[in-house]
């Protein structure tokens, strides 16, 4: 499977709420999130309608580490309806 790419972080804000992140804060055009799953871990999202193809696979990749998963699977997981 191919990164979407017309994903915005709203879009990728509500599925990362399945996996206990949660919004923190809003500062400008970016979001930054945090969860206590796995031990503390936080992450920030650009607010962009849409991200580039580079920034979601970073944050993905950050996040699949985190929760000790294979990025590609977490992708899946996160996008299998588009």
């Amino acid at each position: 499977m191919r990164l979407p790419r017309d994903i915005g972080a709203d879009d990728l804000i509500r599925g990362l709420r399945r996996y206990g992140y949660e919004v923190i804060r809003r500062t400008g055009s970016h979001v930054r999130l945090t969860t206590t799953v796995n031990g503390e871990h936080h992450v920030t999202i650009p607010g962009h309608n849409v991200l580039r193809v580079g920034t979601l696979q970073a944050i993905l990749k950050d996040i699949a580490k985190h929760l000790d998963r294979d990025w590609q699977v977490l992708m899946q997981e996160l996008f299998a309806d588009r």
